[in-house]
């Protein structure tokens, strides 16, 4: 258990981390330097480092989770150990600025990533079933389920997911936070996203500034040869700008529908209590119509 990032901010955070651990039947062990703190990091880069690279070359950890995320992690990337999770893989798991270490994980080792809760926060039955079923399912894990809509809520559902672009596509499951994504552009760490389904989630950003991201991208040429795109919450979402108004759907379709590939947004992606644990590096399907998403091959040996 690890915070390659950013500090934990309470010391309860790292009492939690290990009850949660525990209660889902594993033996926390965690970095030495975890509960260190400079500024908004927690620890020097060199701390941070050091926890990260020691656990992905122990043979006897099994799994790496980390505690938060916050920022700090596309610091350390140059100097990672991509062998040490060559020679013993393992599950890395984390989101938001994790991202950066997941997608460069993957790229780097070829090893399976998971874009998943982090360690310090409450975990929901659902969030709980889903993490279960994909970091220990040695077979096919097949569809994804969505939280239970409540039937006694008669007002509109706002965490329903809405289609874009109908259809169905296979690829591989790349993406995650889209201003991490966006950092790594242009780096040797960048995803390959041809062929590939994205998945995107973000929060706290002004909506002008997810348009600016997403532009950026499609310059790049990020989304050429895209098979899918499967957007998650973008919770906390601003709209400062005076000079008028967009919608999220709005802003999303102008750079999504001229792909003519399936697109979907609000799944159960990103800063939310209930969440899905999406494996990076493994085939699934998507069909945006029924806003569903199928994995079609184990994320574990």
């Amino acid at each position: 258990m690890i915070a390659p990032a950013g500090p934990l901010l309470e010391t309860d955070d790292l009492t939690r981390a290990q009850e949660l651990c525990r209660a889902l039947g594993y033996e926390p062990v965690l970095g030495q330097n975890a509960h260190r703190r400079l500024g908004y990091l927690a620890g020097t880069d060199e701390e941070r480092l050091s926890d990260l690279n020691r656990a992905l070359g122990d043979p006897n950890i099994d799994a790496v989770w980390c505690i938060r995320g916050g920022y700090g992690t596309i610091r350390l990337l140059e100097r990672v150990d991509y062998a040490a999770l060559s020679r013993h893989p393992k599950p890395v798991i984390g989101f938001s600025d994790v991202t950066a270490l997941l997608i460069a994980l993957n790229r780097q080792s070829g090893v399976v990533t998971f874009h998943g809760p982090v360690a310090r926060a409450s975990m929901t039955g659902f969030t709980r079933t889903h993490f279960e079923r994909v970091l220990t399912c040695t077979e096919r894990p097949g569809q994804l389920s969505r939280p239970a809509l409540d039937p006694d809520v008669l007002v509109p559902q706002t965490d329903r997911i809405v289609t874009l672009s109908g259809g169905k596509a296979e690829g591989v499951l790349l993406g995650g936070n889209l201003s991490l994504l966006q950092c790594l552009l242009g780096t040797q760490f960048f995803p390959s996203l041809r062929g590939a389904l994205l998945f995107l989630e973000d929060v706290g950003e002004d909506l002008y500034r997810v348009d600016r991201m997403l532009a950026h991208l499609r310059l790049a040429g990020a989304f050429s040869g895209l098979s899918g795109v499967l957007v998650g919450r973008f919770t906390k979402l601003e709209r400062s700008n005076g000079d008028g108004a967009l919608g999220f759907d709005e802003v999303l379709a102008m750079y999504f529908r001229p792909l003519s590939v399936p697109v979907a947004y609000g799944f159960p992606i990103g800063h939310v209590e209930s969440q899905w644990t999406l494996p990076l590096g493994v085939r699934a399907r998507l069909d945006s119509d029924n806003g569903e998403l199928e994995l079609l091959e184990p994320a574990v040996a």
